[in-house]
């Protein structure tokens, strides 16, 4: 009987991580924005207001990068390429000073339990994030919103999350620094936990019986 097997009797099956603000700096958050946008001297104030709506499709995989930069950036022309920008983007992603990346480790090396990401992100950013800081070598699976569709903290991504995994809330953990998403997630029973920092998480996951 394999590690993960035997887990079952206990009281968690999954763990879910998100990546932006436990894992990694947030992928095009407004500080990350604010960088970029200082770099290539545009107004921020003219991109913000042309930016939520084309975002929310972007994260959602409903558009391309580059049609959501038609929308708030290459509207006019630029003395810089649409490629420029988007590897200034990915430049704004590093791992927290504080982050979860040793935790994630630990329990993927456990293999006691199914291990994921839920999280908001655009495909070109997630996948970028991915595979730059190996991530995806300690996932079992990646619950974006750009593969499923649907964004924190909607009702529908959490149920969409425990479809997909065939458990019940009881038995999943998920952690994330936002607390609208937390709640969230507690409306459907999973255990969420708030990441304030990597040994406020550590206290909390050997209080589970997560780590020792």
């Amino acid at each position: 009987m394999t590690a993960r097997a035997q887990n079952h009797a206990s009281r968690f099956d999954v763990i879910l991580f998100d990546v932006g603000g436990v894992l990694l700096t947030n992928g095009w958050d407004h500080i990350e924005r604010a960088a970029v946008l200082e770099q290539f001297k545009l107004d921020a104030a003219a991109f913000e207001a042309r930016h939520a709506g084309p975002y929310d499709l972007w994260e959602r995989d409903d558009t391309a990068a580059e049609d959501y930069l038609g929308e708030t950036v290459f509207y006019e022309p630029r003395n810089f390429t649409p490629q420029e920008f988007m590897a200034a983007m990915k430049l704004q992603s590093v791992p927290l000073a504080d982050n979860g990346i040793g935790v994630l480790t630990e329990i993927h090396a456990s293999g006691n339990w199914l291990v994921g990401v839920l999280n908001n992100e655009s495909r070109l950013l997630h996948e970028y994030r991915m595979e730059r800081y190996g991530l995806g070598s300690l996932l079992d699976l990646q619950l974006s919103s750009c593969y499923l569709g649907l964004r924190k903290p909607e009702a529908a991504i959490y149920r969409r999350a425990l479809d997909i995994l065939g458990v019940p809330g009881e038995r999943v953990i998920f952690i994330d620094d936002r607390k609208i998403n937390t709640d969230a997630a507690a409306t459907f029973g999973i255990h969420a936990i708030q990441f304030l920092g990597e040994e406020q998480l550590r206290r909390d996951l050997r209080e589970l019986g997560i780590l020792s």
